[in-house]
């Protein structure tokens, strides 16, 4: 069995610590929109629907499991940036939507794009690229080689 990597060679270690970095660049920002970088995210999915999404689509969407994005939704709504309203055909789906102050909120969060830009000193097509090269490893470790291509 080969030695194991110094963590400093390790893409996992990478990763993991640029999310870190990104995420501590961001704080300040979202602490001062009195959001989480996960409520953001649920933020974010709602921006791109006109029309709301269900929590399995927010879940879908973020790849995570919907007991994760029912907290947070019950979250933004009770800071009055969503609203999460029952299916009356099925009681189970629940539909969640921005509020005029959630997309307040969310034009006002909408530059932190602009800060990774800024602070990395990076071009925008360098991060493109490099999101691009982020996405499609994503993809292939969760088995769609089809995307990670």
């Amino acid at each position: 069995m080969p030695d194991p990597l110094p963590l400093d060679d390790q893409l996992c270690f990478s990763l993991y610590a640029a999310t870190i970095a990104i995420n501590r660049a961001y704080k300040p920002v979202l602490d001062r929109l009195g959001i989480t970088y996960p409520q953001f995210l649920v933020l974010q999915t709602l921006h791109e629907a006109e029309d709301g999404r269900s929590i399995g689509a927010i879940a879908d969407r973020l790849a995570l499991e919907p007991s994760t994005i029912t907290p947070l939704a019950k979250r933004l709504e009770a800071a009055g940036l969503v609203t999460r309203i029952r299916n009356p055909a099925d009681e189970r789906q629940v539909r969640v939507r921005l509020t005029e102050a959630g997309k307040a909120c969310w034009a006002e969060s909408g530059c932190l794009g602009a800060l990774v830009v800024e602070r990395t000193g990076m071009t925008p097509d360098r991060l493109a690229a490099l999101n691009a090269e982020v996405a499609a490893l994503r993809h292939a470790l969760a088995g769609d080689r089809t995307a990670a291509q």
